[in-house]
């Protein structure tokens, strides 16, 4: 079995460096929570954004295609990309 979860991505080494969570980040009223995906020794881009309308809390999912093979490196760029998008759609982000 573990021979298949390392062919399609689980199990190794990455396990342990996903366990490891980024700190939220506050950006114009939004948060942004940094969560790159391991995947074959890279990581994902990816982010949730966490936001108020109209009194309701809301929140989207953000993953990028770009991988990267630091995780600090693809926490940074997953907190960049979450803030580019803000930046250009605000609320209709949800």
């Amino acid at each position: 079995m573990s021979f298949l979860k390392k062919l399609f991505g689980g199990g190794g080494a990455n396990d342990a460096a996903a366990e490891k969570t980024a700190q939220p980040v506050e950006y114009k009223g939004y948060k942004i929570t940094p969560c790159p995906i391991p995947e074959g020794g890279q990581f994902r881009i990816s982010a949730r954004i966490d936001g108020v309308v109209n009194g309701e809390a809301k929140s989207h999912t953000l993953i990028r295609a770009d991988v990267i093979r630091d995780q600090e490196e693809a926490v940074e760029a997953s907190i960049g990309k979450a803030k580019q998008m803000i930046d250009q759609m605000g609320d209709q982000i949800f």
